[in-house]
């Protein structure tokens, strides 16, 4: 069973935008903090983002601060991340990650590759 599905990757150019979501099928998912993460070809993965269950706290890394937004929508278990003026160093496979009572749950991923 599938319980973090990201949508919404694909090819941009840069300083273009595109919008991430993550939709999940966990009944209490509005509960938890959720985060994206995100790895590029030959490097770790490195975290983007976070929001609390509220969406009233927000978190950024020092990259993507002023360019990405996160945000999340609990009426439809969805978080979404909003990527404005992307880099090509943006480029990545992205995923969104959870934790439900101390088990981390992680998406599939979904492309991001931003040309030059």
């Amino acid at each position: 069973q599938v319980q973090l599905a990201e949508s919404g990757g694909g090819m941009v150019e840069a300083g273009g935008s595109l919008r991430l979501s993550c939709a999940s099928s966990i009944r209490s998912f509005s509960r938890y903090a959720t985060h994206w993460f995100r790895q590029a070809p030959g490097k770790e993965r490195e975290f983007v983002a976070g929001i609390n269950w509220s969406g009233g706290s927000t978190d950024y890394a020092d990259s993507v601060k002023g360019r990405f937004s996160i945000s999340r929508d609990n009426a439809n278990n969805t978080v979404y991340l909003q990527m404005n003026n992307v880099k090509p160093e943006d480029t990545a496979v992205y995923y969104c990650r959870t934790a439900v009572d101390g088990k981390e749950i992680w998406g599939q991923g979904t492309q991001v590759t931003v040309s030059s």
